[in-house]
């Protein structure tokens, strides 16, 4: 019997947090207990930063290198992280609605509990990442690569998957519904996946160009 992928726990917020400025935030330290609304951090630079029970909306860090980032309990709205690196981050936690994630470098992260909805996540990477208890709804995640991954009930709902990279990827519980699969490279590693029926049958001549099996045409 298939074991259904666990779902990701929600960041534990309270209702109300404190408002903050952009500049009582410091960069190198981090932030805690705050909300944070219309900031810049684009292509910034900063190391050891931590951000823990944080509310972020309208924020751009878009083009920002963040080293040993470390992200637990927070929520994200409507914000740009576009072509963000975030190499070896650790999250927890963390729920990310209606915002820009395109080429962002999340490699050799850790990702627990994450949940990622109606977001442009193409040209990212999760190159030998950890994924657990990750779910992505409604997302947009062309030409994205999951190289040397290791996803655990890692759920990917009506997104966008075109040519996006799983080789050498290890699946566990892993699940994809009403998702476009076309072009994808490393298919073989969806073992330990379940996949939707017409999802599968949308699937066919990538199932047989894997399989190296001829498609006929009709008489």
């Amino acid at each position: 019997m298939r074991v259904a992928a666990d779902p990701p726990a929600p960041p534990r917020l309270p209702r109300l947090l404190e408002q903050t400025q952009i500049a009582d935030v410091d960069c190198q330290d981090g932030a805690t207990e705050i909300e944070l609304t219309d900031a810049d951090f684009s292509d910034r630079e900063a190391g050891d930063l931590r951000l823990d029970t944080i509310r972020i909306r309208r924020v751009d860090v878009s083009g920002s290198r963040l080293r040993d980032l470390r992200v637990h309990d927070a929520r994200l709205t409507d914000c740009n992280l576009a072509n963000l690196r975030a190499r070896g981050i650790l999250a927890s936690r963390v729920a990310i609605e209606r915002s820009r994630l395109t080429g962002i470098e999340l490699r050799e992260a850790s990702l627990q509990d994450l949940t990622i909805t109606g977001a442009p996540v193409d040209l990212a990477s999760f190159g030998s990442a950890r994924l657990a208890r990750v779910t992505f709804a409604d997302c947009i995640l062309t030409d994205s690569t999951f190289i040397e991954a290791e996803l655990t009930s890692v759920r990917f709902d009506r997104c966008d998957l075109t040519r996006a990279d799983f080789r050498g990827a290890r699946l566990r519980r892993c699940e994809f519904r009403g998702c476009d699969l076309t072009g994808i490279d490393g298919v073989g590693q969806l073992r330990g996946a379940a996949i939707d029926l017409p999802t599968i049958v949308g699937m066919a001549p990538v199932w047989a160009a894997a399989l190296g099996i001829g498609v006929l045409d009709e008489p």
